[in-house]
């Protein structure tokens, strides 16, 4: 594409209109090479300006920067090359992306998902349906990234602009027409996701969360808002948001402006003057499966779930608004309902012959440990044994209230490390350690990750079951100096394999 064209679909406060053909965008110096629009942004942690000469060394035919001063200076020295100067340059970065790619986010239908706890699974189960329907798809989120049939790993919930451009562009040229993904609250907050058109949005819920970086719930509750308001682009066309959570009139009220709203729950009448459209009745747990009754304006339906517990029955009734958002009749998608497979990670149960159970999930907030204790105790008569940790660099007013809540639902705590970064193990122990202490359930202490999970396992008796709760379908441990391998359940499998011998 020639600059000048690209520069047509960029918001810019002063410009240099030279020949130059751009062959692709970067954000990331490293990644440079002839042809290359190097985008320089500055962020939380860099500033991408720095990096301006090594781009050009390495062959970049233009710069867009956020920085007046390093603009004036390309312009005296470089007159050669591209310059673009922008107000923000994660805006320009996603423009930029859009316009070099072909616009491929035109010509796919997108569905997005936020909310604090069940983003990844309601993401997987949307596509697992629209993929059983006959469509091809794109998936992006944290457990993987799917082009139609090849399988990618995710390095994070929400990419930046410019990558998650470069897959819907992949996903056009295997055919997608369809794109599902997860919309995580800093995306939308510093917008990644500018400029992508979704629309079918869904919201789960809302508990605390990343106030580290939000500060307030407020801000975090804003945040996810903006799924619903558009940024950068119109706001969906249906919005399907969790009634029985707090926070949906707030969802509800961002999305009026553009959306048909469709809402989605177990106990929506509390909440709301009329019933959800998507409701579930008559729920049935059990350890390996659930039923429910789907009550809808088009009738009643008997849905069967291999997914287990009440948390899965909101991430299914997400799934099913969504999907029927997307025009798939609802007898097709309750039919294809029972066919779904688990997420990776999500109450992963780790096969034994010992009588004792073993689950891995990511359950890493103080709202998603209740849920998950919660649902261990409707599939177990034994007891239930907590493993978890806190990450470090993160939001420290949720430690306690953590501890708190495996304390108060579990018969057995074993307080470990999750991903410390550059805290020290101990001390994150520390502080998660008090909310325990506020109740009387026995906690092991050991920081030592692996130790951790030997030590909850071996205190199961037949019957019991074990929950490895923090990390799920990570495959690292991140530490202070270092990032090592580690798999929560190659871990307990190992162990398991010892004890069965």
């Amino acid at each position: 594409m020639q600059w000048v064209d690209a520069l047509t679909e960029v918001r810019t406060l002063e410009c240099t209109r030279v020949p130059a053909d751009v062959l692709r965008v970067e954000y990331d110096s490293r990644r440079i090479g002839p042809g290359a629009a190097f985008v320089a942004m500055r962020g939380g942690t860099t500033d991408g300006n720095r990096f301006l000469a090594t781009a050009i060394e390495q062959g970049a035919v233009a710069i867009v920067t956020d920085s007046r001063e390093a603009y004036e200076q390309l312009r005296r020295e470089h007159p050669e090359i591209g310059l673009a100067l922008v107000e923000r340059g994660r805006q320009a970065l996603a423009e930029l992306s859009a316009a070099v790619l072909g616009h491929p986010e035109r010509r796919l239908a997108i569905s997005a998902v936020t909310g604090t706890n069940g983003k990844t699974t309601t993401a997987f189960l949307l596509e697992q349906i629209l993929r059983a329907a006959g469509r091809k798809t794109v998936l992006m989120g944290t457990v993987e990234t799917r082009v139609v049939d090849e399988i990618r790993e995710s390095p994070h919930t929400t990419p930046e602009s410019r990558d998650i451009f470069e897959v819907f562009a992949d996903g056009v040229r295997a055919g997608a027409t369809e794109a599902v993904m997860e919309m995580s609250s800093h995306a939308l907050d510093q917008e990644r996701v500018w400029g992508i058109p979704v629309d079918v949005a869904i919201f789960t819920n809302l508990t605390q969360d990343h106030l580290d970086y939000h500060g307030t719930m407020e801000r975090y509750a804003a945040a996810k808002a903006r799924l619903f308001e558009g940024v950068g682009a119109p706001g969906p066309r249906v919005a399907v948001i969790n009634a029985d959570d707090p926070a949906s009139p707030r969802m509800i009220g961002a999305a009026r402006r553009w959306s048909e709203v469709l809402t989605f729950g177990t106990n929506a009448s509390m909440r709301h003057a009329k019933p959800a459209e998507f409701q579930a009745h008559d729920i049935v747990l059990s350890p390996d499966a659930t039923t429910f009754r789907l009550q809808t304006a088009a009738g009643s339906f008997e849905v069967n779930s291999k997914l287990v517990g009440r948390v899965n029955v909101e991430n299914l009734l997400a799934a099913i608004a969504a999907a029927s958002a997307r025009g798939i009749a609802l007898p097709d998608v309750v039919r294809i309902a029972a066919t779904l497979q688990p997420v990776p990670g999500r109450f992963e149960t780790v096969r034994n012959t010992l009588g004792v159970t073993v689950v891995v999930d990511y359950a890493h907030t103080d709202d998603a440990l209740r849920n998950l204790i919660s649902l261990a105790r409707g599939v177990t008569s034994g007891r239930v044994i907590t493993l978890f940790g806190c990450g470090g660099d993160r939001d420290r007013t949720k430690r306690p209230k953590m501890g708190r809540a495996a304390g108060e639902g579990s018969d057995v705590v074993v307080l470990t490390s999750d991903n410390p970064r550059s805290e020290e193990p101990m001390a994150i122990i520390e502080e998660a350690l008090a909310g325990v202490r506020m109740t009387p359930t026995e906690c092991i202490v050991e920081p030592d990750r692996a130790v951790a999970i030997g030590i909850a396992i071996r205190a199961a008796k037949r019957g019991d079951i074990v929950l490895v709760a923090g990390k799920g379908h990570e495959k690292v441990q991140v530490l202070r100096d270092r990032t090592v391998p580690f798999d929560d359940v190659a871990v307990a499998a190992e162990i398991l394999r010892e004890l069965e011998r």
